[in-house]
């Protein structure tokens, strides 16, 4: 079984930081593209930002220049940065990870549970 795991998630005030961590455990020959997407109430789930195996980025317009994805190949871990939070960035934020769990797999698409975070104005 592939498990991937949030943490970091909070309660912060506007203008504040919080980083997001997500850990994929079990069973793992590779992982292409990682990356966070969000959900606030009422909302559909929306991408946030992605990172490649190769480090290419890619970020929705709302977060550019205030959040950084990151990864750590060896901890099989990404990494959100969050700076100059606001309160429009309230929101449940998961985890997504395409893995390979072995040579002849295919690559499947994983979920985190998901973090909360919220931010007061």
């Amino acid at each position: 079984q592939v498990q991937l795991v949030e943490s970091g998630g909070g309660l912060v005030q506007a203008g504040g930081s919080l980083r997001l961590s997500c850990a994929a455990s079990g069973r793992i020959f590779s992982i292409n593209a990682m990356g966070w997407y969000r959900q606030a109430p009422g909302n559909q789930r929306e991408l946030v930002a992605t990172i490649t195996r190769g480090g290419s980025t890619n970020y929705a317009d709302s977060v550019k220049g205030r959040f950084l994805i990151s990864r750590d190949d060896a901890k099989n871990t990404v990494y959100l940065q969050m700076n100059s939070l606001k309160p429009e960035d309230t929101a449940v934020y998961y985890c997504n990870a395409d893995i390979r769990r072995t040579y002849w797999s295919y690559e499947y698409d994983y979920w985190g549970q998901g973090t909360q975070v919220t931010v007061s104005s």
